[in-house]
C-alpha cells in the first residue's frame, strides 16, 4: 500500500511525500530509521489516498471512552516501568482511530524533542480539556505522572457514566414523542382524508373538533413534504437554541426551575464542582487555579458565576465555604458545611470527594426514578391524544349510522 506522510526532518524542516509500506506503523519505523520524525500518516491503495483515513484525520474525533482507555493504559505502562516515549509507541499500535494516531505521533514527537506530555497535549485543545492538561502538568511537576493519569481516567469515567445515564433517561421520552409526531402526521395525511370523504357523503353536521382534524388532515395531505421539512427545521431550531451561547443564560434559568429536572441539575453541578476541585487539589494545583478550571467543567452559566465569585472572595482572604453559604439556592447546604469542615481540618479535597460521591449516587438514583415517572406520564399523553382523535372521528360516524337506520 502507498501512504501519504508528513514528517519533520533532522534539519527541522517539514517534509511530505508518499511511500510504499505494509502498514502505517511500518512506514513510521522507516521514517525514523532515516532520522525523520513522523507527524501524520494516512494512505490507501495505488496512487489514491484512503478517503476514509483522510476523513477521520480532518473530521474525526477522539471520544471520551478513547481518552479513558488512553489514560488508564498509559498510567499502567508507566507504573510498569516503561519510558513515556515507548508507552506512546505501544498505544499508537493499538489505536484504530486515525486522528488519535496522529495526536499520539505528535505527542511522541514532542517528547523526543525534549518537551513534556502536558506541553504536547496543550497543542490539541479541541481534544483535551484544560482540566486534563492541568492535572497532567501537576503530575509531572510532582513526579507522579502515572498517578495523575490514573486519577484523570477515573474522573473521566465517572463523569461519562453519569452523563450517559442522564441522557439515557431523557432519550426514551424523546424517541416516544418523535414517533408519536411522525405517526400523527402520517395518519392525518393518509387516514383522515379518507374518513372526511365518508362524512361528506353522509351530509352529517360535524362537531368543531372533527372539522379541525379534517382541516389539519387536508392541509397535511396536500403539503406532506412541507410538514416533514418543518418538523426537521423545528428540531434543528431547538438544538440551535440549546447550543446558542447568547441564550444559555435563559435556558439555564428555565432548567433550574423545571420540576424534577431542577433538583437533578443542582446535584449534578454540585457533584461536578466537588469532584473536579478535589482532583485538582489532590494533584497539587492551587485552589484559585482549580476553581478557574472547574468553570469549564460546569455547564450552567449561574454556576460559572458562583465559581468566578469564589475566586474573587478567596483572593480577598475569605474562606471558600462562604461563597456556597451565599448561594444556597444553587448549592445544597451540605456543600457549604462539608467545605467548611474541610477548611478547618485541612482535608478539603477529601471532603469534596465525599460530596461528589454522595451527589453522583443521588443523581444515578434519580435517573432511574425519572424513567419510572416519565413512562406513565407519556402513556397519559398518548391516551389523551388518541382519545381525542377517536371521539372526534368516531362520534360523527355513529350519528351517521343512526340516521341511516
Amino acid at each position: 500500500m502507498q501512504f501519504f506522510y508528513k514528517a519533520r526532518a533532522k534539519s527541522g524542516e517539514i517534509i511530505t511525500g508518499t511511500m510504499e509500506a505494509s502498514d502505517q506503523f511500518a512506514l513510521a519505523r522507516e521514517l525514523r530509521s532515516h532520522g525523520n520524525i513522523p507527524i501524520s500518516v494516512s494512505g490507501g491503495k495505488g496512487n489514491n489516498l484512503n478517503m476514509d483515513a483522510l476523513f477521520q484525520q480532518f473530521f474525526g474525533r477522539v471520544g471520551i471512552q478513547e481518552q479513558i482507555t488512553f489514560t488508564k493504559n498509559l498510567s499502567g505502562m508507566l507504573k510498569a516501568g516503561l519510558a513515556l516515549s515507548r508507552a506512546l509507541s505501544v498505544l499508537k499500535k493499538q489505536t484504530k482511530n486515525v486522528k488519535f494516531f496522529n495526536i499520539l505521533t505528535g505527542l511522541d514527537t514532542e517528547i523526543d524533542a525534549g518537551g513534556t506530555l502536558s506541553s504536547g497535549l496543550s497543542k490539541y485543545p479541541n481534544t483535551f480539556s484544560r482540566l486534563f492538561i492541568s492535572m497532567i502538568r501537576a503530575g509531572e511537576e510532582s513526579g507522579n505522572l502515572a498517578g495523575a493519569l490514573s486519577e484523570i481516567g477515573s474522573n473521566l469515567e465517572k463523569s461519562h457514566n453519569i452523563t450517559k445515564k442522564v441522557r439515557g433517561a431523557l432519550i426514551y421520552p424523546g424517541v416516544i414523542l418523535t414517533a408519536m409526531v411522525l405517526i400523527g402526521i402520517l395518519m392525518f395525511a393518509f387516514v383522515v382524508p379518507t374518513l372526511a370523504k365518508t362524512f361528506e357523503n353522509t351530509g352529517a353536521t360535524l362537531p368543531a373538533s372533527t372539522r379541525f382534524i379534517i382541516f389539519l388532515g387536508d392541509f397535511l395531505s396536500k403539503h406532506l413534504i412541507l410538514a416533514l421539512l418543518s418538523l426537521v427545521v423545528f428540531v434543528l431550531g431547538l438544538i440551535w437554541v440549546f447550543r446558542a451561547k447568547f441564550l444559555a443564560k435563559y435556558i439555564d434559568f428555565i432548567v433550574l426551575r423545571l420540576p424534577v429536572i431542577k433538583n437533578m441539575s443542582k446535584e449534578l453541578n454540585t457533584a461536578r464542582t466537588a469532584r473536579t476541585i478535589s482532583s485538582l487539589l489532590t494533584s497539587g494545583v492551587p485552589i484559585t487555579r482549580s476553581i478557574e478550571i472547574t468553570q469549564d467543567v460546569v455547564q450552567n452559566t449561574y454556576y460559572k458565576k458562583v465559581l468566578a465569585q469564589a475566586i474573587v472572595e478567596i483572593e480577598k482572604g475569605a474562606p471558600f465555604s462562604e461563597v456556597f453559604v451565599e448561594n444556597s439556592d444553587l448549592y445544597p447546604v451540605m456543600m457549604s458545611e462539608m467545605v467548611q469542615v474541610g477548611e478547618e481540618t485541612g482535608k478539603l479535597s477529601e471532603m469534596l470527594l465525599q460530596i461528589a460521591v454522595f451527589y453522583e449516587e443521588s443523581v444515578e438514583a434519580k435517573t432511574k426514578n425519572l424513567s419510572t415517572i416519565i413512562e406513565p406520564v407519556l402513556m397519559m399523553i398518548i391516551g389523551i391524544v388518541v382519545g381525542f382523535f377517536a371521539v372526534s372521528m368516531l362520534s360523527p360516524m355513529y350519528k351517521a349510522m343512526e340516521n341511516v337506520k
